[in-house]
């Protein structure tokens, strides 16, 4: 998931504001665990493993195909199976995502991996992740062009025009990353922040020379316009890079281990089954991705990932610092969240 990657929050009235809202979080999650210091909650129930902390709990998602397995697991009662109730609600962008999460709306966020990275190393609140999503798949994220273009390759790149969805983010780390590994100066490019589903009219009018695209974006250019790809940003320095996961405050992971254990528990056994069986999500894809039978079956899928390796994950804030995206070095292994022993 790379569509709504966030920008960089930057002015301090910003950070003011996100900080009374993680505070409020912080202060509204404390009253919640006075609740559970008597025994269960009013809304505790009877999960795989014991009762739950909190069965009813809220996740903002985003049309993105990563989300497959969630929808999967929520399609064949998964959750239901824990003792969980899901409730999805949609966000416009990975940083929308968090701020919905730091803000109380939602228990659980799904974003790319940069919003949560930024929010840390800035203090602006205090996150755990509780699942992974995906990791970047061989030609699953692709820098591209029209056949015409200027750029038929990496070395083309320096000083061009490249659209991006947004500075700051994961797309960025991944385009600059590529360059570097290849011997490209990207200290001129003129980046061009571009939504997805503008991407391809903008190579066709030529406003940029190439462009960052993930799918189901990469096959609708290719269908549309013709494009090609320049290079796939998911080799080298950034094979299998962790794309985007699920996160929550650490107050409710630290609150409810093991309602974070069964969401955990359902997310690996629908990771697996999509991993095992594209058949079965693609129909997902269609429904909730909003892309075309046609374009589900051909998209390059990003790899589906849910256990959270601190090694691999801590690939993440490295490349955010080594960019300058983030200004503080952020441990991953301590955001991740630990679930309750079986």
């Amino acid at each position: 998931m790379l569509r709504n990657a966030t920008r960089t929050v930057r002015s301090r009235s910003r950070r003011t504001r996100l900080g009374i809202l993680a505070t409020s979080l912080v202060m509204l999650a404390s009253v919640s665990g006075c609740g559970l210091l008597g025994g269960e909650s009013e809304d505790s129930a009877e999960g795989g493993n014991g009762p739950l902390e909190k069965s009813k709990i809220t996740v903002s998602i985003m049309p993105t195909i990563d989300l497959a397995p969630l929808h999967l697991a929520m399609k064949n009662g998964y959750f239901k199976e824990e003792g969980l109730e899901i409730e999805t609600i949609s966000a416009k962008s990975g940083q929308n995502s968090l701020t919905k999460l730091i803000s109380g709306e939602v228990d659980i966020a799904y974003s790319s991996y940069s919003p949560f990275f930024l929010a840390q190393s800035k203090g602006v609140a205090n996150l755990k992740f509780v699942a992974d999503a995906s990791s970047a798949a061989p030609n699953s994220t692709l820098i591209m062009a029209i056949p015409d273009s200027k750029v038929q390759s990496v070395q083309d790149l320096e000083g061009k025009r490249i659209g991006i969805t947004a500075k700051g983010t994961i797309i960025e780390v991944l385009v600059k990353s590529t360059m570097q590994a290849n011997g490209v100066d990207f200290s001129n490019v003129e980046w061009v922040e571009i939504p997805f589903p503008d991407t391809a009219a903008a190579l066709e009018n030529e406003q940029v020379d190439a462009a960052f695209l993930t799918e189901p974006f990469i096959t609708q250019a290719e269908k549309s316009i013709g494009a090609v790809p320049v290079a796939d940003t998911a080799k080298g320095p950034t094979k299998d890079f962790p794309t985007a996961g699920y996160g929550a405050s650490a107050d409710f992971a630290d609150n409810n281990p093991k309602t974070v254990a069964a969401f955990q528990r359902v997310m690996q056994k629908a990771t697996n089954e999509a991993l095992a069986d594209r058949s079965k999500i693609e129909p997902l894809l269609v429904e909730h991705s909003k892309i075309d039978a046609d374009t589900a079956k051909l998209a390059t899928l990003l790899t589906f990932q849910s256990a959270l390796d601190p090694q691999r994950l801590q690939r993440v804030p490295d490349l955010l610092l080594e960019f300058g995206i983030i200004k503080q070095a952020v441990d991953a292994s301590q955001m991740i969240a630990k679930p309750a022993a079986d």
